[in-house]
């Protein structure tokens, strides 16, 4: 299955990913020379691996019937001090008092199978072809 997105350049820091009719926007804050418009690439792509991670947890209750009102998820970014690259999330999981605590592990294994965690099990090849019009 072959899935493509196109990548616009509305000016100065922003970039737009147009997918599945939905445009993404992300820009730079201003200290980093954009407007501050939109959440960072970087920004967007933590946030989309804690809502996948979310997802599956809401599944996970949805199919037990377990109500999700106060489910609540918090993800939690360490990076390194020099190179700032990321070298651990840490996902924190808020659980209702009355969430039965025999699901609690069977939660935590349901959210690990997050199809966004299974890239970094086994991250994709970057591959790039140049085009001139």
């Amino acid at each position: 299955m072959n899935m493509s997105m196109e990548i616009h350049f509305p000016g100065g820091r922003k970039v737009d990913s147009d997918y599945k009719g939905f445009t993404l926007k992300t820009d730079q804050s201003k200290k980093d020379g954009g407007d501050g418009t939109a959440p960072t690439p970087s920004d967007l792509f933590f946030a989309s691996v804690g809502a996948c991670m979310g997802l599956y947890a809401v599944d996970f209750c949805n199919k037990r019937k377990i109500d999700t009102g106060q489910l609540k998820l918090s993800v939690e970014l360490q990076s390194h001090e020099k190179t700032y690259m990321v070298e651990k999330i840490i996902f924190n999981i808020d659980l209702a008092p009355e969430f039965p605590q025999k699901y609690t592990s069977a939660l935590i294994r349901s959210m690990k199978l997050c199809y966004l965690k299974k890239h970094f099990e086994q991250p994709p090849q970057f591959e790039f072809v140049t085009h001139q019009k």
